[in-house]
C-alpha cells in the first residue's frame, strides 16, 4: 500500500467520523427539542385539568357570563385536540386571551373574588403559567439551537443526508398575546 493510499483512506476516515460525529450531534438536538416539548405538554395537561374546576366555579357565581365560560372550554379543547406545534399555538394563544377574559369577568362578582376556591384555584393556575412560560422559554432555545445545526453549513449536508428537519417554535400569536393572564388575588 502506498503512501497516496494511506493519505486516501485517513481523508475517507477522518470525513467519516466527522459525518458520525455530527450526526450524533444531530441526534441529540432532536431528542433535546422533545425533551423540552414534554416539559410544555406537562404543563399544558396541568392547565387543562385546572381549568374545569375554575370553569365550574365561576358558573356558580356568574352563569350569565356563558359565553366567556364557553370560550375557555372550546379553546382548552382544540388546544388539546391540535395537532401540529403551529395549531397548539394558535389554540393556546385563544385559551390565553378567554382566560383573560374570565377574570376579567370575575373582577364583577365580588362574592366570587372572595370564593377559597377560586383563589386557590387562581394560585394554582399562577403557578402553571409560571412553569409554562419556563418551559416555552426551553423550548424554543433548543429549538434554535437545532434549527441553526440543521441549517448550518456543513452539518445542513449531513441533516439532509439522514433526513433531520427543522422543528417549529412555539410562539404566541402576537404581542398583545405574549402576556400571561392577568390573575388578581385581590
Amino acid at each position: 500500500m502506498g503512501t497516496s493510499s494511506i493519505v486516501i483512506l485517513a481523508v475517507v476516515v477522518i470525513i467519516g467520523l466527522w459525518a458520525v460525529s455530527l450526526y450524533n450531534k444531530l441526534v441529540s438536538k432532536r431528542t433535546l427539542v422533545k425533551e423540552a416539548w414534554s416539559g410544555i405538554d406537562v404543563s399544558l395537561k396541568k392547565r387543562y385539568d385546572l381549568l374545569p374546576n375554575l370553569v365550574e366555579t365561576v358558573k356558580g357565581y356568574a352563569a350569565h357570563e356563558k359565553s366567556t365560560l364557553e370560550e375557555v372550554t372550546r379553546y382548552r379543547t382544540a388546544s388539546m385536540n391540535a395537532g401540529s406545534t403551529a395549531e397548539k399555538a394558535q389554540a393556546e394563544s385563544g385559551l390565553t386571551r378567554a382566560l383573560g377574559s374570565l377574570f376579567a369577568v370575575a373582577e364583577n362578582y365580588p362574592d366570587l373574588k372572595a370564593n377559597e376556591n377560586f383563589r386557590q384555584l387562581q394560585v394554582e393556575l399562577s403557578a402553571i403559567e409560571n412553569n409554562l412560560e419556563s418551559a416555552r422559554r426551553y423550548y424554543n432555545g433548543t429549538v434554535r439551537e437545532n434549527n441553526i445545526l440543521v441549517e448550518s453549513f456543513p452539518s445542513n449536508i449531513v441533516a439532509g443526508m439522514f433526513k433531520f428537519e427543522k422543528s417549529e417554535f412555539f410562539e404566541i400569536e402576537d404581542n398583545a398575546h405574549r402576556e400571561r393572564p392577568n390573575i388578581s388575588f385581590q
